[in-house]
């Protein structure tokens, strides 16, 4: 993996050690949320460093702040571990994230202009052209293209509520993909019909669409073996 160390750095000059922190951040976290870092595995530091070539004070920064995002739990004086992933609590954040989804979905379609319809296919476009196996840049655009649906809604308080449940959710779909039957899934097609439903502003069909899509993950997750 490339390393994460900046340039060197002085005393006086904080920035190199608050960008290692945030590099080290967007490496554990992509790590948790893709199932390379397994849920309940011990985070060491020294293996961390090595991995990611960098210093152990931005690697503790960093598992701290994730631990702020539920992504990384502290063992008192003992470290940190990944989160768990309890069926029980992705029953939870399916639950919330379907109830402030459908909220903001329909706000973003009562008020859909040109505008929003032009970022909302642009941003479907965007991910299509990029294969899944990228990992990487295909969570960047798929991302972009679930809060283009939800962007029109005018609430950043809710916004960010949903980008919270989001980011707790990505890590249970990697754990979905386990299931043997995972890849009969038509994922590009129920992408393909959500978007058609809000471009015709059909808010009740866009919002079952929706829902179904994260339902049908949910499903899946069910036939997989607990961590």
């Amino acid at each position: 993996m490339k390393s994460l160390n900046g340039p060197s750095a002085t005393e006086n000059s904080p920035t190199p050690v608050a960008s290692a922190t945030q590099l080290a951040y967007g490496a554990i976290r992509d790590m948790i949320l893709t199932g390379e870092l397994r849920p309940g595995e011990k985070l060491k530091i020294e293996s961390l460093k090595d991995k990611l070539q960098t210093g152990a004070s931005p690697i503790r920064e960093a598992l701290s702040l994730l631990v702020s995002d539920q992504l990384v739990e502290r063992l008192d004086q003992r470290g940190f571990r990944a989160a768990s992933a309890d069926p029980k609590d992705f029953e939870e954040i399916l639950r919330l994230r379907c109830a402030l989804e459908e909220m903001a979905l329909r706000q973003s379609i009562a008020n859909a202009d040109a505008q929003w319809e032009d970022n909302l296919v642009l941003a479907h476009h965007r991910m299509v052209r990029i294969d899944p196996k990228d990992i990487s840049s295909y969570e960047d655009q798929h991302r972009a293209f679930h809060f283009a649906l939800l962007e029109n809604c005018n609430s950043p308080i809710l916004l960010r509520y949903c980008a919270q449940l989001y980011d707790l959710n990505v890590r249970y779909r990697y754990l979905a993909g386990r299931s043997q039957n995972y890849g009969k899934r038509d994922v590009a097609r129920e992408h393909r019909e959500i978007m058609e439903a809000a471009v015709d502003r059909d808010a009740d069909l866009a919002v079952e669409r929706l829902l179904h899509h994260y339902q049908v993950t949910g499903s899946f997750l069910g036939q997989v073996a607990p961590e």
